[in-house]
């Protein structure tokens, strides 16, 4: 399956006396538990059902392991990565090979590798420089061979070859000069292409014989174009599915009948987009959807299946996903999150209903104080619906009503994209921060996806506008809400979030504590220059959603939504984390902000680190950074923290500005 979409851009202090009051019956949880390596995670059964795998510590580093699906205590690690965790694992189709991409301190030129399970000989299928490779398609019927993407010839774009698992032999399909991605059927054969539109939409294709229908088989303008794509083939290649809003907000489930181009509409949900599906592992017939409001559910479309999600419903508390099934659809790993405890994965026999517990993904967060999630709807000043997710303290939630007793101090934390969407479930972030007494808002500002076409062409070169004025009139809902009190408020956020971090404190100089940037753009016009070459296709929707740097118009509009270009402004204490050898976001977007505050004398901290990209992959320095980002917030927001201590030792963390605005942090580099 192929999803033709826009790549996102961007993804010791002392505890105050009357903090300690406030929080002190609820028990401290270390941020080692939280942001630490999990014990087990990304569970998946192989095609034959006859192996477990996960991906778990190795000597501290994230790696992939194994075990027999009959007896998953005697499993075993299959790589020795000594630095860079491996974060998730693919089972090859024929079961012989666990499969994985991995990159170089951060700078996503990931390669494909593949581990065999018996022997644990490893193979690079891609040894290339400079190369981002994309797995194109993998089948349930053509078991030893997959189809691959690769940049090497030209960085822009990826041509498609057929990979042979057991000798590695690349054979070129597709020679690629413009096309965005694509599609095959069961057998492997390219069937689909896109083409990206000067409007900012995509012209689809047929492929026959390798060659591309000269007539294209849809128009998708700009407003459809983040909701509306093809999705995959029934196994006999002669329906194909969509995702699809042309004629309707929302994006419904569409089934096409190749051969006369008819459309059928297969679900809807006036609510909410409909793009992700269940399909039979041997016809590829839609057997159910999952859609996701204020929070994720399954619908059954088929008998076959409609049983076993009402028995899961029944018997598993919290919400839960098909993780992984196995070719003959006995056995699934279905992932659990009961919000209020760590996330689980289970094994589903579907023959019997039986459910077995695999492993919990953070032990030792079971039982910890965690705080429960609560959805929102918050009304934008413009009578905008804003799907939004509150966590509370213990202290100002004690009937657990979600109703707060008393104002909290909050932190507005902002989800990266922009084009994607905070939802319902266990949140690392959430549940830290509330630990340390704040009440937490994530909103789904305009702009973010899965609430329909019209919602995301509503952030439309909104950026440091409408959309910040939507995290503004949230925070205002907070305040009237008794949540919080307008002293109180911090926001914090990553990719996009660190951008209205920036915009908050430049744009809107006062209504914040303080910030939190992490990998966030400070210069419009410098992010649109430096994005990677491999997003050449969706340069035009960019353009287009956020303001074109190729008209006079645009570079206006780019200046003037820079917060770096407003730095003067800012008033309230910054900090900021970025990854050295981020592709998305360059190091340059940090360095010119901290250096225009520096030249005005504005404090700013800033920490960067040599061996990390867009965000920080290793978990020492994920829990250096927000060992710092605590104390940081406690000065600021009168919470408690846990103190830095030897955070930063075993991280790369280094500081580049401000080490004395961020309270024990000239310590913990002593």
């Amino acid at each position: 399956m192929i999803r033709y979409a826009l790549p996102v851009v961007l993804f010791a202090a002392a505890l105050p006396a009357h903090a300690q009051s406030q929080t002190s019956d609820v028990p401290l949880i270390e941020r080692t538990k939280i942001f630490g390596n999990p014990s087990k995670t990304g569970g998946r059964i192989s095609p034959d059902g006859k192996w477990l795998s996960w991906v778990a510590p190795r000597d501290g580093v994230l790696n992939v392991w194994v075990a027999p699906a009959a007896d998953p205590a005697k499993a075993r690690p299959l790589t020795e990565e000594k630095t860079r965790p491996i974060r998730s694992a693919f089972w090859s189709p024929d079961s012989k090979q666990l499969m994985y991409v991995q990159d170089k301190g951060g700078d996503e030129n990931f390669l494909l590798y593949g581990v065999d399970v018996v022997s644990g000989k490893q193979t690079n299928f891609t040894p290339f420089e400079k190369t981002r490779v994309r797995v194109v398609a993998t089948s349930t019927r053509i078991k030893d061979r997959i189809l691959v993407g690769l940049n090497n010839r030209d960085p822009r774009w990826h041509d498609v070859y057929s990979l042979e698992l057991a000798t590695g032999k690349l054979t070129l399909l597709f020679k690629n000069d413009g096309y965005a991605g694509f599609l095959a059927d069961e057998m492997l054969t390219l069937r689909g292409t896109a083409k990206s539109r000067p409007d900012g939409g995509s012209s689809y294709y047929l492929l026959k014989d390798g060659k591309v229908d000269e007539k294209p088989l849809a128009e998708v303008g700009l407003d459809d174009s983040q909701t509306t794509a093809p999705l995959t083939f029934t196994a006999d290649g002669k329906t194909l599915y969509w995702t699809d809003s042309r004629g309707r907000n929302t994006s419904a489930l569409l089934a096409q009948d190749v051969a006369s181009g008819k459309m059928t509409v297969v679900a809807q949900d006036e609510r909410a987009d409909i793009a992700d599906a269940l399909y039979d592992t041997q016809t590829g017939v839609v057997q159910a959807y999952n859609v996701s409001y204020l929070k994720q559910e399954y619908v059954a479309l088929s008998p076959a299946l409609k049983g076993d999600l009402e028995f899961l419903k029944k018997n598993i508390k919290g919400q839960f996903s098909i993780a992984s099934r196995t070719d003959a659809d006995d056995k699934w790993l279905v992932a659990v999150d009961p919000v209020t405890a760590p996330p689980a994965t289970w094994l589903y026999e579907r023959k019997t209903r039986r459910l077995t517990q695999l492993y919990v993904t953070r032990p030792e967060l079971e039982g910890a104080p965690l705080a429960q999630m609560y959805p929102q709807e918050i009304k934008a000043r413009d009578g905008l619906t804003l799907v939004s997710y509150l966590t509370l303290p213990k202290a100002a939630d004690a009937d657990g009503s979600g109703k707060a007793s008393k104002p909290a101090p909050l932190v507005l934390l902002v989800h990266g994209g922009p084009w994607a969407r905070d939802g319902y479930g266990y949140n690392g972030y959430h549940q830290w921060l509330a630990n340390r007494g704040y009440a937490v808002l994530s909103v789904n500002y305009r702009g973010s996806t899965g609430f329909g076409k019209n919602f995301i062409s509503a952030g439309d070169l909104q950026w440091g506008r409408k959309m910040h004025d939507d995290l503004i009139d949230a925070v205002q809902w907070a305040i009237k809400s008794g949540v919080t009190t307008a002293d109180k408020v911090a926001i914090m956020g990553g990719s996009y979030g660190g951008y209205a971090t920036l915009a908050g404190l430049a744009f809107t100089p006062t209504t914040f504590a303080c910030g939190v940037d992490i990998v966030g753009p400070s210069n419009l016009f410098t992010l649109l220059q430096t994005i990677p070459p491999y997003w050449e296709a969706g340069k035009q929707q960019f353009y287009k959603r956020m303001g074109d740097p190729t008209t006079d118009d645009g570079k206006a509009l780019l200046k003037e939504r820079s917060p770096l270009n407003f730095a003067a402004n800012i008033q309230r204490p910054l900090l900021i984390g970025q990854g050295a050898n981020d592709p998305r976001v360059n190091v340059a977007e940090s360095d010119q902000i901290v250096a225009a505050m520096a030249a005005k004398n504005i404090p700013v901290t800033y920490v960067v680190f040599p061996d990390e990209g867009h965000g920080f992959a290793r978990p020492v320095n994920n829990i250096a950074f927000n060992a710092v980002t605590e104390n940081f917030l406690a000065k600021c927001l009168d919470g408690r923290s846990e103190p830095i201590g030897k955070a930063l030792k075993p991280s790369t963390a280094q500081v580049k500005h401000g080490a004395e605005f961020a309270p024990g942090l000239k310590e913990a580099m002593e």
